[in-house]
């Protein structure tokens, strides 16, 4: 309870609340603005970390990640353009409601489901990490190795998409990962002769390359321009009493949902808003009126990206293993401030994992804040010509880049893994396992070394023993209910059509 306390009175310093409010604020226009994505924004700020408090620099990076999880509903429900992946869903049914001019009350109950499947992930994450951390404890380097061998298959083949090409993008990410001087020996890998690799390629490059650079030339060749009709008021936010009454169990359910999908590698919040969209439509007494824009449609989805949003820290903070594609950023900077994630670092750094958690909740209620009486000032964001907001996103992002080393090599290695990254989306090959990849390439390969050390060269007892055994049988069953679960789409889908 004392270091809960302690914690407590950090994240409510006057920096660390102005970082948190500054991150949020960030979070729910980038989140607005479709296209751009809490991981270009976190990008662009991860620079910026340098120069502050680790812990502060976590509680700013993660109120962009979780604040762009509230705004992306927004342009979901006007434009039915997803700010975020995981608001994909919510256009099902929020776009429709904004047709029949209930665009007010989609936004405000997306708002509070957003905040309670948030609050609900928090206290799940506070109660959750302790068990996660009992258990991490007991690994060694063969168990660790296995758990991020695992962990990075398992993003690479469960998230949508070709399997094939998820793996393909995960080695690519292990191989950028191992670029630089080798920890042991010193010996330069894959530098081609230039200094400036030998320190390796920073992950504020990679990023910013693959999510950034390539989100903006996406959208520039795709040349759409958004629309908003209808104007939005104060009284039009506020919904009828059968809107909160038939919200409630859906967000309860969506928060459930979130709570498991949230902390398995890979899976991702899209992942945990369709699942709550397809038990809400299977719960529902009237399942052919989603799509037609009812409020159960939003409310669970919202709810369970949110919980899922904080609940994928689970495993970040308790094994050093990301849930997202955005917590791998957040793990790479922690790596940036020294800090090594995994078992000992609830052990080493309690203060700072029981601030961070503090600055959730903190942070979810400036974000209630944010969006409910500032609901006008985010429709008018999206106003703005997308010719006039590309220029000064990529400016930003090579100031970013270019202040890391004051290198214009750089920039240029910068727009290669954002051409990189442009291609790839062309391929339909999603370059989030390759990103993971690059995170925790390096972590897989020093706990192999050292477990292949310690079993003197014999591979196959890397597989051994009751927790590698439990971790692989768990492995087996998810990536058999997925192949099943994507067979009985793949079944379903001609039938739909």
């Amino acid at each position: 309870m004392e270091e809960i306390l302690n914690g407590l009175a950090i994240s409510v310093s006057l920096g660390n609340i102005a970082y948190c409010f500054f991150g949020v604020l960030v979070g729910t226009a980038v989140g607005v603005l479709p296209g751009i994505g809490s991981l270009a924004a976190i990008s662009m700020l991860l620079p910026i970390t340098f120069y502050l408090d680790p812990t502060t620099a976590i509680i700013m990076l993660a109120g962009v990640y979780y604040g762009a999880e509230y705004g992306g509903s927004t342009a979901s429900i006007l434009l039915n353009l997803p700010g975020t992946p995981s608001n994909a869903v919510t256009c099902l049914d929020g776009y429709p409601m904004a047709q029949n001019g209930r665009a007010g009350v989609a936004l405000f109950m997306t708002t509070i489901a957003s905040f309670v499947g948030g609050t609900l992930g928090i206290l799940i994450l506070v109660a959750a990490t302790p068990i996660f951390l009992e258990f991490a404890l007991m690994f060694k380097s063969k168990e660790y190795f296995v758990a991020l061998l695992l962990g990075l298959i398992m993003a690479a083949t469960v998230s949508p998409g070709s399997a094939l090409k998820g793996l393909a993008s995960l080695a690519l990410g292990i191989l950028f990962g191992l670029v630089g001087a080798d920890v042991q020996s010193g010996i330069p890998r894959f530098t081609f002769g230039r200094m400036e690799f030998f320190d390796g390629i920073s992950i504020v490059i990679v990023a910013m390359g693959l999510f950034g650079v390539a989100e903006l030339i996406w959208s520039i060749t795709s040349n759409s321009a958004p629309m908003i009709r209808d104007r939005i008021t104060m009284r039009s936010l506020l919904p009828a009493r059968e809107d909160m009454r038939k919200s409630a169990f859906p967000m309860l359910r969506g928060t459930a949902v979130g709570s498991v999908v949230g902390p398995l590698p890979g899976a991702g919040l899209a992942l945990a808003s369709f699942f709550a969209y397809v038990i809400e439509k299977r719960v529902s007494r009237y399942p052919k009126r989603f799509g037609t824009g009812i409020v159960e449609g939003i409310a669970g989805p919202e709810a369970a990206n949110n919980a899922a949003a904080q609940t994928a820290f689970i495993p970040t903070f308790a094994l050093g293993i990301p849930g997202t594609t955005t917590t791998a950023i957040l793990l790479g900077a922690m790596m940036l401030h020294g800090i090594a994630p995994g078992p000992q670092f609830m052990r080493e750094n309690l203060d700072m994992f029981w601030a961070i958690v503090s600055s959730f909740w903190i942070g979810n209620l400036f974000l209630l804040v944010l969006n409910i009486p500032f609901i006008g000032v985010w429709v008018s964001l999206l106003k703005i010509p997308y010719h006039l907001l590309y220029p000064v996103i990529i400016c930003m992002i090579c100031i970013g880049v270019y202040s890391l080393n004051s290198s214009v090599f750089d920039i240029g290695v910068l727009l290669g893994f954002g051409l990189i990254g442009y291609f790839m989306r062309l391929l339909d090959i999603s370059p989030a396992p390759m990103l993971m990849g690059f995170v925790l390439g390096p972590l897989l390969e020093e706990n192999f070394r050292r477990a292949m050390l310690l079993a003197k060269g014999d591979f196959l007892s890397l597989f051994s023993g009751p927790i590698n055994l439990t971790m692989l049988g768990l492995f087996v069953l998810v990536l058999g209910w997925t192949s099943l679960g994507r067979r009985r789409g793949d079944a379903r889908q001609p039938l739909e059509e």
